[in-house]
């Protein structure tokens, strides 16, 4: 079941008036129907796929509890191995199994030898990276105690498969969200109008932008041979906004319907193209996957204390590994490789930490050397994108070097004028907004009349722009 499909708009609805009407007496009934809807809303998908929440719920609760009671330092480092070597083992079977046998069919190949191997036929259950990792994140934290275990299993469900973020994030830390399991909530008309207008937002960003943009990204990517290098950049351009509008958006309407039902959950974008440097993008782009790697990998590995041989190398394997959690391909490898390569300049002259602030805080427009910094990190970002976007890494060197040929300076051959409106319109708003927590967020301070308006035209927009039903780009990772 997607946010943007006909059925959510009846689930929804209906889950949210049994939450409130009916079972708002009971939390243990509360969080029951949570599970319940979340089973419902996953199995929408494929059914088949549920046991697989279903046992690492059951494994990390019993694990949890088993850690409490454990004493010897062996035995809980078995205990934590276990769950790390079940999820990680679900999650490297249904997503690399097929991309280890073809690597190694591949091999072979490049030294004159053919096998003839069959891969086999795995379907990738959705948002199994994300719900691995969030279940992940409460063995670790229960192990090092940082976070008391639950012996509600209710709640540990409900918090594993909580449908707002259960498919594409963000990834919520338990010491996060589940203590929110435990408490009574009560429905608060302000957060609710909020939710719904950033679930609004987050709508109109994959309806409108992504979907848009996506329709011409495919038609350049997938043709690339046959266009100038002016209109694979513009290729480029809207594959960057198809993959931000798409997933800031999925964390938008996430973080939204969540606050509908009492529920607080972890920002996972803040303007990152706004950014100044590679190292301002990263602290700003799918927040929730990036500290998890510095806090559970990172940091293990020793993160900034060593020398600069140790911080060059942890910084390599947290980006590559980065880019092989998003997919089975060679391209994310060298996509999360090339990002490594951006960052290590800032870390090696101590300078990833500068911008830290709101780019011209303050202000209404920023500086020239706002500006030219915000431009060349937007183009580096690019550059990287093509190759997270590459059906292989021959068409991504394939598709850069046509790319920035002399071509690049002639006029694009695909320009559709209305998506570009659309997308520097985009831009704008998000610019006004940059200063919230997503950008419609001050929009309360404005006169009642105004903010309908505005409302009206998203719907509008939405109606008149809406192409196919589309599914999010981070369904599939």
């Amino acid at each position: 079941m997607y946010f943007n499909s006909f059925e959510f708009f009846i689930f929804l609805p209906i889950v949210f008036i049994v939450y409130w009407f009916v079972t708002k007496r009971n939390l243990n009934y509360q969080n029951l129907l949570i599970v319940a809807a979340s089973y419902l809303f996953y199995g929408w998908w494929d059914w088949r796929f549920l046991s697989l929440i279903v046992f690492s719920s059951f494994l990390d609760y019993n694990i949890g509890l088993l850690l409490k009671k454990e004493k010897k330092i062996s035995k809980r480092k078995l205990l934590l191995w276990t769950s790390i070597c079940v999820n990680i083992g679900f999650l490297g079977f249904f997503k690399y199994c097929n991309f280890f046998i073809d690597s190694f069919i591949d091999s072979f190949a490049f030294f004159g030898k053919k096998l003839q191997v069959n891969t086999l036929n795995i379907v990738l259950p959705v948002g199994i990276s994300f719900y691995t990792f969030q279940t992940l994140s409460y063995t670790i934290d229960v192990y090092y105690k940082r976070l008391e275990p639950t012996k509600n299993i209710i709640s540990f469900f409900a918090f594993v498969s909580f449908f707002p973020q259960l498919v594409a994030g963000p990834i919520e830390r338990a010491t996060n969200l589940l203590p929110q399991f435990y408490k009574k909530r009560k429905f608060n008309y302000a957060n609710a109008v909020d939710g719904l207008r950033q679930a609004l937002w987050g709508l109109f960003k994959k309806v409108v932008i992504a979907d848009n943009c996506a329709k011409y990204a495919n038609i350049i990517f997938n043709n690339s041979n046959d266009y100038s290098g002016s209109t694979l950049f513009l290729g480029a351009f809207f594959f960057a906004f198809q993959i931000y509008g798409d997933f800031s958006g999925y964390s938008d309407i996430a973080i939204g319907i969540s606050r509908l039902f009492g529920f607080d959950l972890k920002r996972n974008f803040a303007f990152p193209y706004f950014s100044r440097d590679i190292a301002e993008f990263w602290r700003r782009w799918h927040i929730s996957l990036s500290t998890w790697f510095r806090d559970y990998l990172y940091i293990p590995l020793g993160g900034s204390r060593g020398g600069t041989s140790m911080k060059i190398r942890n910084t390599f394997i947290i980006f590559i590994v980065s880019g092989f959690w998003h997919g089975a391909n060679w391209t994310f490898v060298i996509w999360g490789f090339l990002n490594a390569l951006y960052f290590l300049p800032l870390m090696l002259t101590n300078k990833n930490r500068v911008n830290t602030n709101i780019v011209a805080q303050g202000k209404y427009l920023p500086n020239l050397r706002e500006i030219s910094q915000m431009a060349l990190t937007f183009l580096i970002t690019i550059i990287a994108w093509v190759f997270f976007r590459a059906n292989t890494v021959e068409h991504a060197f394939t598709f850069l070097r046509d790319m920035f040929s002399w071509s690049l300076f002639s006029v694009p051959v695909i320009f559709p004028n209305f998506i570009m409106y659309l997308v520097f319109g985009f831009i704008i708003v998000e610019w006004i907004g940059r200063h919230g927590e997503y950008a419609l967020e001050s929009i309360d301070n404005i006169k009642k009349p105004l903010r309908w308006s505005l409302y009206l035209l998203l719907i509008v927009l939405m109606f008149r722009f809406a192409g196919e039903e589309q599914a999010f780009i981070y369904f599939q990772f």
